[in-house]
């Protein structure tokens, strides 16, 4: 008999004599038929059962939940299970179904609640650095881009490039904003996403979007998704979709032209209808902007032929193309618009959003063998969102608080939300408004604040770690955020294989 059989049937056993004892020490309560209770010892089972995967990652998927803090997570399994029609507290959302999670420290070098810019940088190489720069390390400041020589850092997905994997990137927001940008960029200000936002004085420092595309790791992205048209096109051409409006380039360069080339495996794509069209088995290399800025929020996407896919589409799609290179693929997924939501004091679209980035995941993991993919979701940064009073259960998560004597009032005799931000937009200057006739589940309605902001704020608190696949058990407790990327690297051995690579070229 094998030495695998034994250890499985080992544990095979372990596992009956556990069920066993469960039930043997059950067998005189008087809540051993209470649902919650069955439901717990059935919990119980599923995690004994539980067994790592110590398998090698050929591919790994990270999930970016933009601003997706618990309280989110927590509001939107509720709010997608209202939706739907059925209890929101007791739903389950897809993140909530994989096995192993931890806490994430989100912190940057020099910032107690940190950007996008560093966190994106601390998971995807694996240090942290200061709020505003990306692709390089704490020595560097924001805008400073004399010091960003020299001191560039290097990605999980530039090592995947030259250890021969293919790599891909999604977002819901522009393709150069700080996450999606942290998998290729150096620089020294996540704002300069185009060539007419880098100073005349910033010397040496070349935007984003020209970074994506002059990118010199291996054979470049496979698969780039997402919006920022503008940000590729010069402004002497008028856009595909928004005829009336120009590209945004100074320096004259059609960078989508320059990137596809002159393969005819390579493909660009700016709607739904035209990904949908594609024979993606035989698309080597795929480049979508779905729109001139950030695409839209799934509640206002139009479904039509002419809108925009949804993130689970893109996810589908970029796998397809990625999963033809046997060497496996690195992909980052970005749920860029939650964090936009919440900086409008909007819950409705964020946590609309954030339902839409949970499909994502439920759609890769039908797409991929779960036995050699990697799957890492997480977020970088929390928002100011909050969870609170006493509404009863089954109360409308966008409503009015109340429970079953009707709603409850606060000390001046007014109804409050359940969901409410620490500051933001939705603050009104002096007396508090009566909500009694107002609808609070609109999407358009912002979320009452506490402190008065034009835009609400990231929150420094620990963000969720939710992982399936190769090595996801090494996800556990609390971490540093750029923890994340020294598991991906050690599960998948990306680093050690790229070292390889090199050295077989050099010889």
């Amino acid at each position: 008999m094998s030495k695998m059989r034994t250890v499985l049937l080992a544990g095979a056993s372990l596992l009956v004599s556990a069920g066993a004892a469960i039930a043997q020490s059950a067998a005189t309560l008087p809540q051993i038929s209470d649902n919650y209770f069955v439901t717990g010892q059935e919990a119980l089972l599923a995690h004994l059962a539980q067994q790592p995967n110590v398998n090698r990652a050929k591919n790994i998927i990270l999930f970016v939940g933009d601003g997706f803090s618990v309280s989110t997570l927590t509001a939107a399994r509720i709010y997608d299970g209202q939706t739907r029609g059925v209890d929101g507290e007791s739903n389950a959302l897809t993140i909530d179904l994989l096995p192993y999670s931890a806490f994430s420290r989100t912190y940057s070098h020099d910032g107690q609640v940190s950007d996008s810019a560093p966190t994106a940088t601390a998971m995807v190489s694996g240090i942290k650095t200061n709020n505003g720069v990306i692709g390089v390390d704490y020595t560097v400041t924001q805008g400073d881009c004399a010091a960003q020589q020299g001191h560039s850092v290097t990605t999980i997905f530039e090592l995947a490039e030259t250890a021969g994997l293919s790599t891909g990137v999604i977002s819901t927001a522009r393709i150069t904003h700080a996450t999606p940008a942290a998998t290729y960029a150096h620089t020294a200000n996540r704002d300069w996403e185009a060539d007419y936002q880098v100073p005349a004085d910033a010397v040496g420092c070349t935007d984003i979007a020209a970074q994506l595309v002059d990118w010199p790791a291996g054979n470049g992205f496979e698969v780039i998704l997402g919006g920022g048209r503008d940000r590729f096109f010069p402004n002497t051409l008028a856009d595909t979709e928004d005829t009336t409006a120009m590209g945004r380039r100074t320096d004259g360069r059609n960078l989508v032209e320059e990137w596809l080339g002159d393969s005819n495996s390579s493909a660009y794509v700016w709607n739904a209808a035209q990904l949908e069209a594609l024979d993606l088995a035989n698309t080597t290399r795929l480049f979508g902007l779905f729109e001139r800025d950030h695409m839209e929020y799934e509640l206002d996407r139009a479904r039509d032929a002419a809108g925009e896919p949804s993130l689970a589409e893109m996810t589908t799609a970029a796998i397809e193309v990625l999963e033809q290179n046997g060497n496996g693929f690195i992909l980052m997924v970005e749920g860029g618009r939650i964090d936009h939501a919440h900086h409008a004091g909007n819950a409705a679209r964020a946590l609309a959003d954030t339902v839409a980035f949970d499909q994502a995941i439920r759609a890769a993991m039908a797409s991929v063998d779960l036995n050699e993919t990697l799957i890492v979701v997480t977020a970088d940064h929390g928002h100011t969102l909050t969870i609170n009073g006493y509404p009863g259960r089954g109360n409308p998560i966008l409503g009015l608080a109340a429970d079953s004597t009707g709603l409850l009032l606060g000390a001046d005799e007014k109804p409050y939300t359940t969901l409410s931000y620490a500051n933001g937009p939705g603050a009104i200057p002096g007396e508090r408004p009566d909500l009694t006739n107002v609808d609070t589940t609109s999407i358009d309605y912002l979320q009452p604040a506490l402190v008065p902001i034009g835009s609400e704020t990231h929150s420094g608190e620990d963000v969720g770690i939710f992982a399936q696949g190769p090595y996801a058990h090494l996800f556990s407790g609390v971490v540093e955020q750029n923890y994340i990327y020294h598991v991906m690297a050690f599960a998948s051995q990306i680093p050690a294989r790229a070292a390889a690579a090199s050295l077989a070229l050099a010889q």
